[in-house]
């Protein structure tokens, strides 16, 4: 038998789907499952948020003093997901100083094995509708041009809140002491739409 010749650009949209999957990007299947519970953050999440950062081999991993200290410092700016009282997911951010209408998402991650059920958007939102009440109408992040299932995961987002996003570059690698990469800035707005969808 003979197998189809997929070309680059299907190659290309096979891998950005796996890996938006991954970060739970894609909607979420119908839950068959314990549900999940989507809250503020405690400081006793901070040692499980730096655990999944840890176990994610993706983003940046913070001292676990950084996680609990953001636990206590940004809890109104940040979502953990839960299931059956143990934290499987976050969302982490703040409000810039300079513009307190922009939720800066510092990092989102989702546990091995919660992956590939929509955590990672339904995170995303839940923290968006939070801010809302706080006047919050725009979400920057940054991330590094090879980060496809992030860059993936925000643009769903957008799409599901029909809102704009647009990027560029923000630190060259130069800019880091040791060999982190490039950081494009992603801006999505307006951030308050949202629909019954976006709860999945």
């Amino acid at each position: 038998m003979t197998l189809p010749t997929l070309n680059t650009a299907e190659l290309e949209r096979i891998r950005v789907e796996q890996a938006a999957a991954a970060l739970g990007s894609v909607p979420a299947r119908k839950q068959t499952g314990p549900a999940v519970v989507l809250r503020a953050p405690r400081v006793a999440d901070g040692a499980q948020l730096w655990r999944i950062a840890k176990d994610s081999e993706v983003l940046d991993t913070n001292s676990s003093y950084a996680y609990v200290l953001w636990c206590r410092d940004f809890a109104t700016t940040s979502v953990v997901a839960e299931v059956n009282g143990r934290v499987v997911g976050f969302v982490i951010g703040y409000l810039r100083p300079q513009a307190p209408d922009t939720v800066f998402v510092w990092q989102v991650a989702v546990d091995r094995a919660q992956q590939g059920k929509g955590t990672g958007a339904q995170l995303l939102h839940a923290l968006l509708n939070n801010v809302a009440a706080q006047g919050v109408s725009k979400l920057e992040t940054t991330i590094s041009p090879d980060n496809a299932a992030s860059i993936a995961l925000f643009t769903s987002v957008a799409r599901r809140r029909d809102a704009r996003i647009t990027k560029r570059p923000l630190f060259d690698a130069g800019v880091f002491p040791d060999s982190h990469a490039p950081e494009d800035l992603y801006l999505i707005a307006p951030t308050a739409r949202t629909t019954q969808e976006d709860h999945r």
